[in-house]
């Protein structure tokens, strides 16, 4: 038998130089992470990119900042390689390539705004080491910021992508929703997809379901502010939703991974269709098998993700802890269970993170 000492002597020396350079990585891409996000929240990134090559004064007084901490910023998103620094004229540029990538303008495309996301999750860690050792989960008050980064991620992609790529997928709801259906949608957050689709078809009636009265409220004071009579929004645990045969379509965005009982919720779906119905889901897009989840860019975001907050709150309510990379193959097996017959499933461009899956009674 080998001894741990004996095993210790035949070490890839190259192999431990190469992962001491990538946890070294990891530190540096964390901190970056945060620096970003500090970046989008301040609007430093469309500053720099509308006044570069600037110098730090310049940079801060474009965006009302502190000049210190601004040009401590700049340092660090230097280094980083996401900013470029002449030092003869002391001056900062965001090159246009970074830039498609991080201004306000880059839509979908914004990978800033998803850096929020890690501070977001940080705030809970020692919660969640609590978890560990103890089991259970946490709640959706651990996360108070929670929903205003959801319905700025999801307005983004919602705006760009929801009219004009994802009714087309099914086909001929176009043509239906202008003659005058009822849709639901399911776990709707901030209703900004309800509104936009009510302001697009005034002849259709649309209703949000949502468990958090402040995201109720949210798409109440959306669909007032734009004058829509045809929207409206109802609190309500989806999980306990009762509606046999009320609505014509169904829809449900990055909704069903964080319920407490998906399957249950699956099924009240299923009942709450009219014969012929349509439910439009769009999550996660992975696999089910971490193997097969290796080579996916965002993989390591996305399991992250699940154990700080979709997997966590699940449990906390005593769920079933799905979990946010339960992947197409366990998604299309559990929609046929609750009652599809017909599962189809699609991407969309401008939504790098989501399947979107066409399922019929």
């Amino acid at each position: 038998m080998t001894t741990v000492q004996e095993r210790a002597t035949v070490l890839d020396e190259a192999a431990v130089e190469a992962f001491a350079d990538r946890m070294i990585g990891v530190l540096n891409d964390a901190c970056s992470a945060l620096m970003i996000s500090i970046g989008h929240q301040t609007g430093l990134f469309s500053a720099l990119h509308e006044t570069g090559p600037a110098t730090s004064a310049q940079v801060a007084d474009a965006g009302g900042l502190n000049e210190r901490y601004v040009r401590e910023w700049l340092n660090a998103m230097t280094t980083a390689r996401f900013v470029r620094y002449d030092p003869v004229s002391r001056t900062y540029t965001l090159p246009q390539e970074h830039a498609a990538w991080l201004v306000e303008g880059a839509g979908p495309d914004n990978m800033a705004r998803m850096m929020r996301f890690v501070p977001l999750l940080a705030e809970v860690e020692q919660g969640i080491v609590r978890c560990f050792r103890q089991g259970g989960g946490l709640s959706y008050a651990d996360y108070p910021r929670f929903h205003a980064l959801m319905a700025e991620d999801s307005a983004a992609v919602v705006d760009t992508t929801l009219l004009d790529q994802t009714v087309p997928l099914v086909e001929g709801l176009d043509t239906r929703l202008r003659a005058g259906i009822d849709v639901a949608d399911i776990g709707c957050g901030s209703g900004h997809a309800i509104n936009v689709l009510a302001r697009a078809y005034p002849a259709s009636r649309f209703t949000g379901f949502d468990f958090s009265e402040e995201a109720i409220a949210a798409g109440r004071f959306e669909a007032q502010s734009w004058g829509l009579t045809n929207a409206t929004f109802e609190l309500c645990d989806v999980a306990t939703l009762d509606r046999p045969n009320a609505f014509d379509v169904i829809t449900a965005f990055d909704a069903i991974h964080d319920q407490a009982h998906p399957a249950r919720v699956l099924a009240a779906v299923a009942r709450a269709l009219r014969p012929g119905g349509t439910f439009l889901m769009v999550d996660i897009r992975a696999a089910s098998a971490v193997e097969d989840n290796l080579d996916l860019p965002w993989a390591p975001f996305l399991y992250t993700a699940s154990t700080m907050h979709c997997m966590t709150v699940s449990l906390g309510l005593d769920g079933d802890g799905l979990g946010t990379v339960w992947g197409e193959q366990v998604a299309t097996r559990m929609l046929h269970e609750a009652g599809f017959t017909e599962v189809a499933t699609h991407t969309v461009d401008g939504d790098l993170f989501n399947s979107y899956y066409v399922a019929r009674r």
